[in-house]
């Protein structure tokens, strides 16, 4: 329970900071497409390059087994959605291991 319990408030945190991650790709493509920002621009590269890193090895398998739906990509959606409900049930067994420990 010493070590468990960092360790799953760690877990949480990266969850919900990869959910960032992907809410922050998605409007940063959103600009680029819409010509809002210069995808030429130093920073802006390094910012999406970044995003694209991260998120592509979870959004390209979703990607494959999603049918096309006209140019819109709704893989980010659904990943969010299974990252949510991941984030549930961690914070559910931490919730047990924290109230197991109690004696409640």
């Amino acid at each position: 329970m010493i070590i468990l319990d960092p360790l799953l408030i760690i877990l949480l945190w990266l969850i919900r900071a990869y959910i960032w991650v992907i809410i922050i790709g998605v409007i940063l493509s959103w600009l680029i497409a819409f010509q809002v920002v210069n995808s030429h621009n130093r920073f802006v590269f390094l910012v999406q390059d970044f995003t694209n890193r991260l998120t592509e090895p979870a959004l390209r398998p979703i990607r494959r087994f999603l049918p096309n739906v006209g140019g819109i990509d709704i893989s980010p959606i659904i990943l969010i959605l299974g990252l949510w409900f991941l984030e549930m049930v961690v914070a559910r067994f931490h919730f047990s291991l924290l109230t197991a420990g109690a004696g409640l």
